[in-house]
């Protein structure tokens, strides 16, 4: 791809064109607002930064219907992140793990005890035996670690 080709993309990316590749967080808000039956202006008004609750809520109804359904608009900054778990009622680890996903095609990857995890660029489009490299380098860092 050629610069003029990525910076288009990346163009069309930002001004929400066109939708994303990933939808990690789109899919878990649209899930969790079906679990929770709540409307997205309900699901609006209560997503309000715990640090920061003078702010008010930090989505607009629309907002957060293009997020949820994976339209393309920025990715959600930290005190987002937060009012998006408070509103949602989901731990804000969870909500970290798919934005990062959907606009940094990071997946987050855990050792098999929980206790190691590591952030790798689109992890589930490495070969198989690449990701069971991957895993071994984690298993020895936590023995390592346990040692």
């Amino acid at each position: 791809m050629g610069i003029g080709r990525s910076w288009d993309l990346e163009t069309r990316m930002m001004t929400g064109e066109e939708t994303t590749r990933r939808t990690d967080l789109s899919r878990l808000l649209s899930d969790r607002k079906e679990q929770l039956d709540k409307s997205y202006r309900d699901l609006a008004d209560a997503c309000i930064d715990p640090e920061d609750p003078e702010a008010g809520p930090l989505y607009k109804r629309s907002t957060l219907e293009n997020l949820a359904k994976g339209v393309v608009t920025k990715a959600p900054t930290i005190p987002q992140m937060r009012a998006l778990k408070a509103g949602f009622q989901l731990p804000l680890g969870v909500i970290q793990e798919a934005a990062g996903a959907q606009f940094l095609g990071i997946d987050t990857v855990w050792s098999e005890d929980g206790r190691v995890r590591t952030l790798i660029h689109n992890f589930h489009e490495l070969a198989p035996e690449d990701q069971v490299r991957v895993e071994t380098l984690m298993e020895s860092w936590r023995r390592l670690k346990r040692d």
